[in-house]
């Protein structure tokens, strides 16, 4: 039977296992970054200079996963690096991080519903989309409400889809690229032609630097990881256990993937016409290749979905817990959910839904922009509160012997995640094209700070020190 704990008369039910937890993680970062949008990054910055784009967001991946976990352990809440903020930082950093990451996620739901249903119209063309659209959102929302249990197993077999797509193509790859298996065309065997025949950089080092944004964005959901700690049985162990597997599977998974992309593809030709995995299986004439992998590709949005639903739901169930968000929204469904928290998010993400065909080149284009911003602006609060965190534990005399998982290298490791996220807004900077995310971006954060001090501020004041260390 699942364990359940009581924080203030609320029940929350410890129904993850560590096998949900590694899944979860991986899932929340293996999507459509990667299968659409590896080809993109592999055109505009050339082929290693997509594979070092890669190696340097999951350093930074790194980074930020073993500061979470550290946070986690010390103190899983469903709240995550929400509460975290809130404690360590401040309770105006928590409310602005809650907003812009329950906004961030909400809007990207709904734009997988419509993601979906386009998906859908290959196999059936006359079905409307919105028909696909509104069966995948009953279907996320049952997943979600069911029980804690019944998201974890959709999740674990949603990732488990995606982790033997990529599985399956790096060894059929591998094969193409040694001569193992033909190309249709009867061209030679690739070798490292494509990979190392014009130059390291094609279209310049300044390419690489434009394409990061892009490339740390496909990396980002990892953080969920920290999210799901308070439904998590036992998780001083299964943190752990996750963070360790999860970025060195990750990164195997990306970086492999892109190198045998890069070997097979033509820079010039990646990402212009279609997603570049299914370029490869049309190149040796795979059957139903592009069948197959339009149906991973559906796996991975609806796990998009789904993780995404629940990771706003809890954070917006955390808010109202402690004020930030309305009370009314803090009652739990007798199998522990927060039914009245999901489904203000899932009206949400269907409003954003909306936008994005009756006000393109306006609201939807600002709930884009800190949705863009919102990833990197997490990273930064999760290893800027456990530094902080780890300032105060030792002040008052904590020992590190004590803590049941901490980050290595400190101070070092959570300063160099700061910085190096802070070098992608200069980057957003640099390119005209990005430059107006972060002013909508910022606006925002701005906006969430003003609303607190004129809400919040005496409220949280008495909070803030309450709130659960372990």
């Amino acid at each position: 039977m699942s364990e359940s704990i009581e924080r203030n008369g609320i029940h929350l039910t410890r129904a993850l296992k560590s096998r949900h937890i590694f899944m979860l993680s991986l899932g929340g970062v293996i999507g459509t970054g990667l299968f659409m949008g590896s080809g993109v990054t592999i055109n505009q910055g050339g082929p290693v200079g997509a594979i070092l784009a890669y190696l340097v967001a999951g350093f930074l991946m790194y980074l930020v996963m073993v500061c979470l976990g550290e946070l986690s352990v010390q103190m899983p809440v469903s709240g995550s690096f929400q509460t975290h903020a809130t404690k360590f930082i401040g309770p105006a950093t928590g409310f602005m991080i809650g907003w812009v990451y329950w906004m961030s996620w909400a809007t990207t739901v709904g734009l997988e519903f419509t993601a979906a249903g386009m998906l859908m119209e290959r196999w059936f063309p006359t079905i409307p989309i919105w028909y696909w659209s509104a069966l995948f959102v009953v279907v996320l929302f049952g997943l979600n409400a069911l029980a804690t249990r019944a998201f974890g197993e959709a999740e674990y077999w949603f990732s488990g889809i995606k982790v033997a797509a990529i599985l399956g193509f790096i060894v059929v790859g591998v094969l193409v690229i040694f001569g193992a298996i033909p190309l249709t065309s009867g061209a030679p065997a690739p070798m490292m032609t494509n990979l190392i025949g014009d130059s390291l950089f094609p279209n310049g080092l300044s390419a690489v630097f434009a394409v990061m944004m892009t490339v740390v964005y496909a990396f980002q959901g990892c953080e969920i990881m920290g999210v799901a700690a308070g439904e998590t049985d036992q998780p001083e162990k299964s943190i752990p256990r996750a963070v360790r597997n999860v970025v060195f599977r990750v990164l195997i998974f990306y970086v492999l993937a892109i190198v045998v992309l890069s070997a097979i593809v033509p820079w010039q030709q990646a990402g212009l016409m279609e997603s570049p995995f299914v370029q490869v299986f049309d190149m040796v004439g795979i059957p139903y290749a592009a069948d197959l992998m339009n149906f991973v590709i559906l796996t991975a949005i609806l796990s998009v979905g789904n993780s995404g639903l629940y990771a706003s739901t809890r954070i917006l169930w955390a808010m109202s817990k402690t004020g930030m968000a309305p009370k009314s929204l803090s009652p739990l469904s007798k199998r522990g959910v927060p039914l009245r928290a999901l489904s203000i998010t899932l009206c949400f993400a269907l409003v954003s839904l909306m936008t994005s065909f009756v006000a393109a080149d306006t609201l939807f284009m600002v709930l884009m922009a800190v949705s863009g911003m919102s990833g990197t602006v997490t990273w930064i609060v999760i290893a800027l509160a456990q530094y902080k965190f780890r300032k105060a534990y030792l002040r008052d005399g904590g020992k590190l012997s004590d803590l049941k998982y901490r980050a290595p290298w400190f101070p070092l490791l959570p300063l160099t995640c700061i910085a190096l996220c802070c070098s992608l807004f200069v980057f957003l900077a640099l390119d005209e094209t990005q430059r107006p995310s972060l002013y909508w971006g910022f606006g925002f954060i701005a906006v969430c700070y003003a609303a607190y001090f004129l809400t919040q501020r005496k409220r949280q004041a008495v909070l803030a020190p309450s709130l659960p260390t372990a």
